[in-house]
Order: C-alpha cells, then structure tokens, then sequence
C-alpha cells in the first residue's frame, strides 16, 4: 500500500495502536504457568475491546488470536495447553485488522531468569530491527533492509533466516512488496517508495537459515531446533525516519 493522505494515514495509525496494545498486554502477563491459551485470550479481548479483528484469523482462519511461538518454535505457533516456564523465551506476533486497514507487530520475550544465550540472541534481533529501521527510506533500495539485519546478525555469530520475511502491508495482511530479506539479495533491484507500508521483520538464528512447517500445518521450525528470535515493525516510508505505526 502506498499512502496518500491523512485519512489512510490515520486508519493506519489506529490499527497500529491497537496492535501494539495487545502486544503490551500479553506481554505484560508472561509469568511461569500461563498457558498459551490464556496468553492469546488477553490478546483477543484487547484487540474485542478496540474493534479489531485477528487477521490470522480473518485471513488464513488460523487457529488462534494470535501466534505465540515457544523456545524452538520460530513462528505461527498456535495457542494452546502448552505451561510457559521460567527461562522460556517466547515470540508474541499479533497483526489485526480495523476499518479496511492492517498492521503487524511482533517481538520476543523470556521469562526471568533468562538464559544469556537467549538474551544475546533478542538482543541481536532487537537491533537488527532498529539498523533495518534505519535503512526504510524514500529512494533506498530494498535490500539495504536485509544487508542490515545480516551484517548485524554477523557481528554476534549468528545467522539469518532466509525463508521467513517482511512483507507490504496496508489494505491487505500481505501485499507488494512480498519478500523483505534479512540477508542482502544482489538481485533484489527494488527501491523504497514514498507512502510505502512495510512490516520490517527481523528472525535471528543460532545458527539455522531455513525454517520447514511442523505436522500441525502451522507451526514453524528450523532443522536443527535452533533458537531464533523475531522482532517487527509496521511502519510508514517517507523521505526521513520512518513513522513508526505499531507503538502502544
């Protein structure tokens, strides 16, 4: 979606905010002994409580508010029975819809006391995300989006994921442009537009790059049980900074 006026832009604000509530909220009752289940039913009722709608829902009927992916899990992990423990790291992705707009948000969480492999892991992904950030701007090519998150990724011996992404968002979960990589594809001659709707994603890897679909139909894992952590953004291209939709 390219904006073109104020009025998209503040649809697109709004369904942001929401987002990034349920977000807040979700994370905010991680503790040992919630289930994944109770975790997406805060999730649900915040985005009830604003009018919004889960577009995993609404759009690939998937079982569940929201995706929580556990430890080896990277992501669409369905809520469920599954006991949160202390030490577990957990991925919370929420994307909804509001009056005809979308936005998407995630990031990943462990619950005290954190292991240290865990925390550099988040908080590698968690400045991937801020230098990709620095890099979405009018007239940049696409993929200094993913030379960032990789070069990042680099510098603490990690890996990328190759086969998970962001993606165009706005009026639609997943529009043009389909694929943002996190790792520098030469060939990727695209270029930021202006009023361009990006969900910028970053997936950090002990050390797998591709993620292959579990029995279930939805979760997703990497061959070796990495760890991997995710962090995203919606945000609003323009000739600056970028403007930050999915902030509570």
């Amino acid at each position: 979606m390219i904006v073109k006026n104020e009025q998209e832009l503040n649809g697109l604000r709004e369904i942001g905010r929401i987002c990034a509530l349920a977000l807040k909220e979700m994370a905010g009752a991680l503790r040992p002994g919630i289930t994944t289940a109770e975790l997406d039913e805060i999730g649900h009722q915040t985005l009830r409580r604003h009018q919004a709608r889960s577009a995993p829902i609404a759009v690939y009927k998937f079982p569940g508010c929201t995706c929580i992916s556990v430890n080896d899990e990277v992501a669409h992990g369905k809520p469920g029975d599954r006991v949160l423990a202390e030490g577990d790291m957990v991925n919370i992705d929420v994307s909804a819809c509001k009056d005809g707009f979308f936005a998407d948000t995630g990031a990943s969480f462990i619950i005290p006391p954190e292991p240290k492999i865990k925390l550099k892991l988040m908080q590698c992904s968690q400045r991937a995300l801020q230098k990709a950030l620095e890099q979405a701007r009018a007239g940049n090519p696409l993929n200094f989006l993913g030379r960032a998150v990789e070069d990042e990724a680099r510098r603490s011996s990690f890996t990328v994921i190759k086969n998970l992404c962001g993606h165009g968002i706005g009026r639609t979960l997943h529009e043009e442009p389909e694929a943002i990589y996190d790792d520098y594809e030469k060939k990727d001659k695209r270029i930021i537009l202006p009023g361009m709707v990006l969900a910028i994603e970053t997936f950090i890897s002990q050390g797998d790059q591709y993620v292959l679909e579990e029995a279930d139909g939805w979760t997703l894992k990497t061959k070796n049980r990495s760890l991997t952590a995710q962090f995203e953004h919606t945000v609003v291209i323009t000739e600056g900074e970028p403007i930050i939709l999915t902030l509570p």
